[in-house]
């Protein structure tokens, strides 16, 4: 389930950003273009993975702390970066490419600390085991 909060939200940004450059500039003073926004494909392919992200991201809560979703989610600041690079074409300096790093190695930190999540969890409504992947 990490896996998908992790893949969906850099995804769906990334598409969200393809859409809006095809758009272009959006004045707050005219929001009827972001209405016709919605009718470009990447776009709806870009919420549709949004909606996909927080659905995972609030299953994963209900299985796991937030200190252990939160940190494990992280992964997305490197696939960003990488889509941003290959995908787009942006440059990204150096300094982006420390804080990504530093990002990543604060989470390191963060899951070597002791976890208070439980692996198994009975299903509020079902009664069932369920358990996080």
């Amino acid at each position: 389930m990490l896996g998908v909060v992790a893949v969906t939200a850099p995804l769906g940004d990334t598409l969200l950003s393809v859409g809006m450059k095809r758009v272009g500039p959006v004045p707050l003073d005219h929001l009827s273009t972001l209405i016709y926004a919605l009718r470009t494909p990447q776009i709806l392919v870009g919420i549709a993975l949004l909606i996909c992200f927080f659905a995972s991201y609030l299953a994963s809560l209900s299985w796991a702390d937030l200190t252990f979703v939160l940190p494990a989610t992280s992964i997305g600041n490197v696939i960003v970066a990488l889509l941003a690079k290959f995908w787009l074409h942006e440059q990204i300096s150096p300094g982006r490419w420390i804080g990504i790093l530093l990002i990543t190695a604060g989470v390191g930190f963060v899951t070597q600390g002791p976890s208070y999540t439980e692996m198994v969890k009975e299903c509020p409504v079902s009664g069932a085991e369920v358990r996080p992947s």
